[in-house]
């Protein structure tokens, strides 16, 4: 059954088109701002995005979580909107809107009609510069992120390894910071944080601004130069450095007990290479070595762990490339009842010694390469996921280019070329083992 879907699923990709390059027209303001438009004219929407180059990992030493704290607070008031105008007024002009922060970047939202994009360009403009907060504000906020911290983390103990895990794969890199904050840190922000980090990244010449839909790139430059160019660039921005992680020179592993855990398992994480600009080719042979080996039901773990010898009941392979320093590629394995842990990270050694010694199945790749193209031609359907796909290049060290040239470096990418990488990143002097289980029950 398993060889028949992976049969149909690549039948049906082959029958694909090829996917047509994105309309992107790209501009920079006098001030500095970055401006990304991606022409859809299929329905009367727009995606309305301006994206900082700040996230947690730019904070300052002892801020831990003021990039997230920060993104909460802009939906509090300005010089001209009250407190939650900004939201209201896109609702009402039936629009949605939101914002995230990671690593690298925070981004805020809107998706309205696109005949309202003016609309959204005044408000998000007014509040890149002009935010007003009370200490009511700073308070209630506050205790807003500690609760969701203790929905999201304190109270699921595998949100818990995975940041400990974290702190233990970088000591000296942000990137082991949580994104959301060091718990006894996020108690301690306060107003002169919040506007601090404010003033310093939230500046037009340290922004990207994404419009995605039915616009005329000439429409958008009018409407961004009214809004947006009027805003003067930061003299004083920052040189976006962080602290580079020392020569890993030991195999690193850590054992995390929670009694409230219910199913235990087995994960490492190895010190990877980011796509970087004009350099792409080592990221896409790892972006599609994590399918071979745990890119779901046809992966070689799930043949190998989970379907011929029943070790395993889940399996996973990760590679974050687009990343702005030194990322991870990540192997989980979930092992079946009355497998050990220790079982489950031989299994999981075995799969990668026998990839190594028999390299890349040329048919298990070609299906992948098609499965890939598919994804990236259904992407294109929702201006959403591309004005995602370009703000999180732009914000990491890529460029336009880099973006459009993606697809084809993936589908270029040899058997020789994934074996190499493989066998760059697997060194376990360079990896973090981590095993999440319940503490034994001792009579």
């Amino acid at each position: 059954m398993r060889q028949l879907i992976a049969s149909l699923s690549l039948m049906v990709a082959a029958a694909l088109p090829v996917a047509a390059a994105d309309q992107v027209t790209s501009f920079t303001l006098d001030n500095g701002m970055d401006v990304v438009v991606i022409e859809d004219h299929r329905a009367p929407v727009v995606v309305h995005m301006v994206w900082y180059r700040a996230g947690s990992s730019d904070e300052p030493p002892g801020s831990s979580g003021i990039a997230h704290y920060l993104e909460h607070l802009l939906f509090k008031g300005t010089d001209t909107l009250e407190p939650g105008e900004f939201s209201a007024t896109v609702a009402k002009n039936g629009g949605s809107d939101n914002a995230f922060t990671s690593y690298d970047y925070t981004a805020y939202f809107q998706r309205v009609a696109s005949d309202r994009l003016g609309l959204m360009m005044q408000m998000e403009s007014d509040r890149m510069v002009n935010l007003r907060l009370t200490e009511e504000d700073i308070a209630t906020e506050l205790n807003v992120i500690i609760e969701e911290r203790n929905q999201r983390v304190e109270n699921n103990p595998a949100s818990l390894f995975r940041e400990q895990k974290s702190a233990l794969q970088y000591l000296n890199h942000p990137y082991g910071d949580p994104i959301i904050g060091w718990q006894h840190e996020m108690s301690n922000l306060g107003m002169e944080d919040a506007l601090g980090f404010y003033k310093t990244y939230y500046a037009p010449n340290n922004a990207v601004l994404i419009v995605a839909g039915d616009v005329e790139p000439d429409e958008v430059r009018a409407l961004a130069e009214t809004h947006y160019g009027k805003i003067p660039a930061n003299p004083d921005l920052p040189e976006r450095s962080r602290p580079q992680e020392p020569r890993q020179m030991a195999e690193r592993r850590m054992i995390f007990e929670d009694p409230r855990v219910a199913q235990p398992y087995v994960t490492r994480s190895y010190l990877a290479p980011e796509r970087d600009s004009g350099e792409q080719e080592k990221a896409a042979a790892l972006t599609l070595l994590a399918e071979i080996l745990g890119g779901g039901t046809t992966s070689l773990m799930a043949e190998k762990l989970q379907f011929e010898t029943q070790r395993a009941v889940n399996t996973a392979a990760y590679y974050w490339g687009t990343s702005l320093d030194d990322t991870t590629f990540t192997m989980v394995v979930v092992p079946a009842p009355g497998v050990t842990l220790q079982q489950a990270e031989d299994a999981m050694d075995e799969v990668i010694v026998s990839f190594l010694e028999t390299g890349v199945d040329p048919e298990q790749l070609e299906r992948i390469k098609m499965q890939v193209r598919a994804s990236q031609i259904y992407a294109r359907d929702d201006v959403g996921q591309l004005a995602n796909r370009y703000g999180r290049a732009l914000t990491q060290g890529l460029t336009v280019e880099d973006v459009q040239a993606w697809p084809d470096i993936l589908q270029a990418v040899t058997p020789e070329q994934i074996v190499e990488a493989a066998r760059e990143v697997f060194d376990r002097d360079k990896s973090v083992t981590g095993w999440l289980k319940a503490p034994e029950v001792t009579q």
